[in-house]
């Protein structure tokens, strides 16, 4: 049997979809919006029509771990917790440098040799409990593509009082967000370029995703946005500093990550991406007018730039080092214990707002 068989046996039928002719249904999970005839697959292979109902991933994963909350990464919710981080197979794009493509890329390349567990929603909310995680989260592949099954354990995680988190390339559709959003928290985007054409070499489009974001911050899920800076692909001073002034348009309280890339799968010609490249997309960051820029990947390299700092007053609330917390030094409900201003975050478990923009 093959994986694609054997993927087709843990599968619901999916409400992300509406019905076309001849047979034909739409999937409204990512902005991709397959028109699919029946017995094929959309764009991410693992969601189908068969005898024209959408069929999604459901019941199983393919990774499972705990992680500090800071890998995802959310530095301005529940600093220093601990996240169960599950994840699925399929993705709905096919970036050639993925770090996770033996789970993204598992029925499009034929090297991605895989393996699944089936797993109820409520093993996986049992695990984090007992692993003490105060958040479960949908990562490692694209979780818009399996969001039928991440709903199922955020409901069954809610109930328990758990947090709950999307780790996604952002290119969903409004349908999915309103799917979404009574169960969903946190919101983890990777703005990967401000360039149409290099969205296209990875199989996506830019203009949803940036859509996505504007409507992700006003919908109220706590957002954090990221951007592997990649040498040669999108680290020209110009695009830094566009992606900044976007981010910056939406709210100066979104917390911007600039991360060092690493020469990983088809993508080996790039070198790594330097502590001066990052510094410029800082520098880019807080020119905008961003109060919360932080570099990653490179641990112990960029000065403060893994800290939380206060924006009015500039005291350092949060000490980090890679994604360890080493000191947490944020006011309940998340103000500057010196100054009194509020922080924007998601800083309370049991709160379902994430946190008003400061003034």
């Amino acid at each position: 049997m093959t994986l694609a068989e054997e993927l087709a046996r843990h599968v619901r039928e999916s409400p992300l979809a509406e019905p076309l002719d001849g047979g034909r249904v739409r999937c409204l999970a990512c902005a991709h919006r397959c028109p699919i005839f029946p017995g094929l697959p959309g764009v991410c292979k693992v969601r189908f029509n068969e005898g024209g109902r959408l069929m999604a991933p459901h019941g199983y994963v393919n990774a499972l771990h705990v992680d500090p909350i800071e890998k995802k990464p959310f530095f301005h919710a529940l600093p220093g917790a601990r996240a169960l981080s599950f994840g699925m197979l399929g993705c709905d794009l096919h970036c050639d440098y993925c770090q996770n493509w033996l789970s993204s890329q598992a029925l499009r390349d034929p090297r991605a040799d895989v393996y699944f567990q089936p797993m109820s929603a409520q093993e996986i909310v049992g695990q984090a409990l007992l692993s003490g995680s105060q958040c479960v989260v949908s990562t490692y592949n694209e979780p818009l593509i399996t969001a039928e099954w991440a709903v199922e354990v955020f409901r069954e995680a809610r109930r328990h009082g758990l947090a709950t988190g999307f780790v996604s390339n952002g290119n969903a559709t409004p349908e999915a967000l309103e799917y979404l959003r009574p169960w969903l928290d946190l919101f983890k985007v990777d703005l990967k370029s401000f360039r149409d054409a290099n969205y296209r070499k990875l199989g996506g489009r830019l203009e949803p995703v940036l859509e996505a974001i504007r409507r992700i911050h006003e919908m109220g899920f706590w957002l954090e946005v990221v951007t592997l800076v990649v040498p040669g692909f999108n680290d020209s001073d110009e695009e830094l500093r566009e992606i900044a002034g976007f981010l910056a348009s939406i709210s100066v309280d979104i917390p911007w990550h600039v991360t060092a890339f690493h020469p990983d799968y088809k993508m080996s010609d790039p070198p790594p991406t330097s502590a001066a490249d990052l510094l410029r997309a800082v520098q880019a960051g807080q020119e905008a007018g961003l109060r919360y820029v932080y570099a990653g990947n490179l641990p112990g390299r960029l000065g403060g730039l893994e800290n939380t700092r206060c924006w009015r007053c500039g005291e350092t609330l949060v000490e980090r080092y890679g994604f360890r917390v080493l000191r947490n030094r944020m006011k309940a409900g998340g103000a500057c214990p010196r100054c009194g201003t509020a922080i924007a975050g998601f800083w309370e478990a049991g709160a379902r707002e994430a946190g008003k923009e400061a003034q």
